[in-house]
């Protein structure tokens, strides 16, 4: 390809704020690309809406990306859009769409005989997607799907360890506490409650999520078609979001999430 096109950024989108953690793993393992993260938290949360509605809700943010940003791929960093509009979006476009998996396979297979909790919205947990790759992958019976739409509520707002986020999470997670062996974080904005749950869940709990597997699928797909961007320079990341301040909320959350890890 030419070098207009490994020049240009690397769009990446959430139904708000969670996909930042994804874009956290994408710029530790390509930091001189550009980045355009635009979240759509007018509209969040997508786990409670119909499959129909996220997929209109993900084809308007990628048009929205490919026309006025000429992104050269499009990282998906919601799972809920991705079970529900990826395959759809990869029959439209052109260029590389790439979804978030929740790691129920890691899990699953490190924790044998064991209980494992998969976190995630509604509409994730109830779709075929997410179903058939538990009947692959686990054994019957292992994993215990727990729905927490509250929790991107919370984490919509801006909050990640407030007094809110510790009362749902412990009245959530009751059952599984000093039980659970392996707990999955199928949702990207869950990892900014990641040290809640692992102190309500308790040391032996192993906590998963699939941005870092994600954020591997994007380079070597660029990399396939002769697309990274071989500047030495850091990348400039560009936040956008269909709510009012939405953006600066993004600014705020990202930093606060790079200091953590």
């Amino acid at each position: 390809m030419s070098k207009e096109y490994a020049d240009r950024p690397i769009g990446v989108f959430d139904s708000g704020q969670g996909g930042l953690t994804v874009l956290s793993r994408l710029v530790d393992l390509m930091p001189n690309e550009d980045y355009v993260f635009y979240g759509d938290s007018a509209n969040a949360p997508y786990g409670v809406k119909s499959k129909e509605e996220v997929y209109q809700l993900a084809k308007r943010v990628v048009d929205e990306l490919i026309d006025k940003h000429q992104v050269k791929a499009v990282m998906i960093a919601c799972n809920t859009a991705t079970s529900a509009a990826a395959d759809r979006l990869r029959r439209e476009y052109s260029l590389p769409i790439i979804g978030i998996e929740p790691a129920v396979k890691p899990a699953a297979e490190e924790n044998p005989g064991r209980q494992v909790v998969a976190m995630a919205t509604p509409l994730t947990l109830e779709q075929d997607k997410f179903n058939q790759l538990v009947a692959e992958c686990a054994e019957p019976g292992q994993v215990v799907k727990v729905p927490a739409p509250k929790l991107v509520e919370l984490i919509e707002k801006g909050q990640t360890d407030s007094p809110a986020i510790y009362q749902y999470l412990e009245e959530l997670l009751a059952p599984y506490v000093g039980k659970a062996a392996g707990v999955v974080l199928g949702c990207t904005h869950f990892p900014f409650a990641k040290q809640a749950i692992q102190e309500i869940l308790g040391p032996q709990a192993k906590v998963y999520d699939g941005a870092i597997g994600a954020a591997a699928e994007v380079k070597r797909q660029l990399a396939s078609r002769d697309e990274l961007n071989a500047g030495s320079q850091p990348g400039q990341i560009l936040f956008e979001n269909s709510a009012p301040a939405g953006a600066d909320l993004s600014k705020r959350l990202y930093a606060l999430y790079r200091q953590k890890q």
